[in-house]
């Protein structure tokens, strides 16, 4: 059953940050899907398997933006 996680992320400006923010989130395991939009501030993350807020936040400080779950 797949999951889906939404968060809202700030500090992105352009393509280069939603692919810096997608990659790091990608390799998250379970991670099936990750549609990042730096227009709209907004991360949503599909899943196989469950994902902790604090593991998906870990990713996106790691591409150097912070977040807060939608």
């Amino acid at each position: 059953m797949t999951e889906k996680y939404e968060y809202r992320v700030t500090g992105m400006t352009c393509g280069h940050c939603e692919a810096s923010v997608r990659s790091e989130v990608s390799q998250l395991t379970g991670v099936t899907g990750v549609d990042v939009s730096a227009k709209t501030g907004t991360l949503v993350v599909e899943s196989e398997a469950p994902l902790t807020d604090a593991d998906v936040l870990a990713a996106v400080d790691e591409a150097g933006y912070a977040a807060v779950r939608a």
